[in-house]
């Protein structure tokens, strides 16, 4: 990064990845046309210039979404009016989408959304955005626009609000979500203390927001590298609290993060939610609620409240694998987060073996003489636990003899 803030760098981004990304020179060509100007902003220029992969390009232009739209349509593309009220047009091009939104200053908010006016002045569009380090923009020949001290920033991995920043917070309340979810994905050290700080006077706004727009910042802050510190810093504040209807459990989110590292276990949003704030099983109904969980993520949690049995060896370990099934490893990963000693060979087990399939089913039983009904089912039952138990035999005389045990018949075990 180069060039102090507030002024241009100087082709910082000129081999950036991202401008690889099938279609975007296509798309700026359009737009930076006939009097109007378009630039790359956002997260696409902070990630490349940290280094870091881009998933989205996004785009400013100083054209309204109606010039976006026609000389899109003139060039075969598609274009969707995604956003229209803030300006925002989705343009399809090679098959990827990009979301170009006009220059824009916000003319009133309520803490939850904004009117906004149309404009054609870079730094207005810069000074409404949330932190220095989202509001970085970028030319198709690289130059780096940086009008609010973002670079400054980002080389100090500092995420600081632009301008007041209780005045940034009031203009939305979800900022104080994001406030931590971009300290915990890019920060360094304590959060910016004058962004903690109006985030704390004004904590209660968080009461205002739906609660779809709070579960996404908190799964995507679950699973930021630095989140274990920073709900650290939200608990101290009494925000945490806030947000999950219940006291969290850092230190054992903080294990679980660094037993993820360990044994090379991709974060999850939902483990590490049960491991900061599932005790019990009416905790998932609370977190539900509060979250506005999906359905899968609720049946995760149910499946996560499930306690890890006595394991004295390989073959307990294989038992517990087979019933609990998907949730093994989770469990195991989650009773060891809790201080819970001899759970990492579970979960590398987990991983390394897969549970085998019964080598029988009613059928064999019907065979020996049992008729459809409860007593088959029950026998079926008593048969797979002797299969389990006696550590998955697959040899045809020793599933007879289980069988015929199951059954009831002689010559069972």
């Amino acid at each position: 990064m180069s060039g102090p803030a507030g002024a241009a760098g100087r082709h910082d981004l000129a081999g950036a990845a991202f401008w690889t990304t099938p279609g975007l020179l296509v798309l700026l060509g359009l737009l930076n046309a006939e009097g109007e100007e378009a630039r790359v902003v956002g997260g696409a220029v902070r990630n490349a210039l940290l280094g870091l992969p881009v998933a989205d390009v996004d785009i400013a232009t100083t054209a309204l979404p109606e010039v976006v739209r026609a000389r899109a349509l003139r060039a075969g593309l598609k274009a969707v009016p995604t956003g229209i009220d803030h300006g925002t047009m989705t343009v399809v091009v090679d098959h990827h989408a990009f979301e170009v939104t006009t220059l824009r200053e916000d003319m009133q908010t309520d803490g939850r959304r904004a009117v906004v006016r149309f404009g054609r002045s870079w730094l207005h569009d810069a000074e409404r955005r949330d932190f220095t380090l989202n509001a970085l923009y970028a030319l198709p020949d690289g130059t780096v626009l940086d009008l609010v001290g973002g670079l400054a920033d980002l080389a100090a991995r500092r995420v600081r609000f632009i301008g007041d920043a209780q005045a940034r917070i009031r203009e939305d309340y979800l900022r104080i979500l994001r406030l931590f979810r971009f300290h915990a994905a890019y920060g360094h050290g304590p959060v910016d203390a004058a962004a903690l700080t109006a985030a704390i006077g004004l904590r209660t706004g968080l009461l205002s927001l739906s609660r779809e727009r709070v579960r996404a910042e908190m799964m995507k802050l679950l699973v930021a590298a630095g989140a274990g510190p920073t709900l650290a810093t939200m608990g101290d504040a009494g925000l945490l609290q806030m947000l999950l209807a219940g006291i969290g459990d850092v230190p054992a989110f903080i294990r679980l993060a660094a037993l993820e590292q360990r044994l090379a276990v991709a974060p999850d949003p939902v483990r590490r939610l049960a491991a900061l704030a599932l005790r019990v099983v009416d905790d998932v109904e609370r977190l539900r609620d509060r979250l506005r969980l999906s359905n899968a993520e609720t049946r995760r949690l149910m499946a996560l409240c499930g306690p890890v049995p006595p394991l004295p060896d390989a073959q307990a370990a294989r038992a517990f694998i087979y019933r609990a099934g998907a949730a093994a490893a989770d469990r195991a990963l989650l009773a060891a987060a809790r201080g819970r000693s001899g759970m990492e060979p579970v979960v590398a087990l987990c991983h390394s073996w897969t549970p085998p399939r019964p080598p029988f089913g009613a059928a064999d039983l019907m065979a020996l003489g049992l008729a459809p009904g409860r007593a088959l089912g029950v026998a079926l039952g008593r048969a797979e636990e002797a299969w389990v138990a006696a550590d998955f035999p697959a040899e045809p005389d020793t599933i007879n003899t289980l069988l015929r045990a199951a059954a009831g018949l002689p010559g069972g075990a």
